[in-house]
């Protein structure tokens, strides 16, 4: 009995070890399939997400097809499309790092950075503004992002009239377009060569009328510090008494920032980094509080990851050498000012994104002695200023004209 007990125990035993090893293999199947749909399905998101980055939104051809951002019926309501005049009066802001777009009647209706990506081979144009800011140093072989604007001038004069009629497009109705009325903001330093270059360019987007203005006189400032150039100037009732125009800017920061760190840390980064350190931890007082941030980059020796700590004082040491060219400048200005101005009862105004690091108005207020001032929100001063031009629009003179 004991014997014919254990037989039975037996079979039972080989039938769960078959039914477990089936079961085994029925799970690597399906475990072999899931990985295979993985695969594909990886494969597939890889190969749509590449063709979604490289799509060309546009083409540097005469016949170009351009994408509107805005369309005509969204540009104010119904009583405000029919009570406006029957010109469109716009405000550009044609900065090297940022261009800003100010619409009479709408207020500012584009603030975007002046980047451009565009495949090598082609030449079709994959994104603007802020896309394109995002790519740098993150694009392929074959896809480079540029900047048309260089230190207040242009320096690709086809990118920049595809980047003008791209953003003007955006903001003003199609049936608008041939009676615009446009007034730029160009630093005061520039010759009639550059200024006629900026004209044809607004010209070919279809502006009706063109009318540029100096920087300073749009911000009303002593001293405008943008992403290319300082302009540095003394205003009066009249206009602009003297004025000057470096080439510097928050890019030349940026660029002794990426030096510095290359040179006492052997660390190489890119110009994103540099001006996230400039927000962060940028100063140039010496006397400022010290502030660290960690830096992550690629070490110029090995080529391998590394960060590193970075604190504000090591940065003040890094902008020095800019800053002293700002306050030359200010000090060779002030030497050519009239006597009979009285400068010190008003100070020292300051303007533009670059004037936001910190500690600025402090040096150039013991530096050269008299008060400095900045004013709120410094990146738009200058385009506040052409809001205000605008509603002069029509007893100024087309700078064409003035050319010519």
């Amino acid at each position: 009995k004991t014997s014919s007990n254990r037989k039975p125990l037996r079979r039972t035993k080989r039938k769960s070890t078959k039914l477990s090893e089936g079961v085994a293999k029925q799970a690597s199947h399906l475990a072999s399939n899931m990985r295979e749909a993985m695969v594909k399905v990886t494969k597939m998101r890889r190969v749509e997400r590449r063709n979604r980055e490289t799509v060309a939104i546009a083409k540097t051809t005469p016949a170009m097809t351009l994408k509107r951002l805005v369309r005509p019926e969204q540009v104010g309501d119904l009583m405000g499309r029919l009570n406006r005049s029957l010109n469109f009066d716009l405000g550009i802001d044609l900065g090297t790092a940022n261009i800003l777009i100010f619409a009479k009647g709408k207020g500012l209706v584009l603030d975007e950075p002046a980047y451009i990506s565009r495949d090598d081979k082609t030449g079709d144009i994959l994104a603007l503004g802020e896309a394109a800011r995002s790519m740098v140093g993150r694009t392929p072989k074959g896809i480079s992002v540029i900047r048309p604007v260089q230190a207040g001038v242009i320096a690709d004069y086809d990118m920049t009239e595809f980047m003008l009629k791209y953003f003007i497009r955006s903001v003003v109705p199609a049936s608008r377009l041939m009676k615009t009325r446009i007034i730029v903001c160009v630093p005061s330093g520039i010759t009639p060569v550059e200024k006629r270059a900026i004209l044809e360019a607004l010209l070919r987007t279809g502006a009706k009328k063109t009318v540029l203005i100096e920087e300073p006189l749009a911000a009303a400032m002593g001293v405008d510090i943008g992403g290319g150039t300082t302009d540095i100037a003394v205003l009066c009732d009249t206009g602009v008494v003297v004025s000057e125009s470096l080439r510097i800017g928050g890019d030349s920061f940026n660029e002794s920032i990426i030096r510095y760190i290359r040179r006492k840390k052997r660390l190489v980064i890119g110009p994103l980094t540099a001006e996230k350190i400039k927000i962060s931890v940028g100063t140039v007082d010496r006397r400022a509080k010290e502030r660290t941030i960690e830096v992550r980059g690629r070490d110029a020796s090995s080529g391998l990851p590394k960060m590193v700590a970075v604190n504000s004082l090591e940065i003040q040491r890094a902008l020095e050498a800019q800053v002293m060219n700002i306050l030359e400048g200010i000090k060779s200005i002030l030497e050519k000012t009239p006597p009979e101005l009285a400068i010190n009862d008003h100070g020292i105004i300051l303007t533009g994104g670059g004037a936001l690091i910190d500690g600025l108005d402090r040096v150039i207020t013991r530096s050269v002695g008299i008060a400095s001032y900045l004013v709120e929100s410094p990146r738009y001063a200058v385009i506040k200023g052409v809001a205000k031009a605008l509603d002069e629009m029509s007893q100024l003179r087309d700078t064409l004209d003035e050319l010519q």
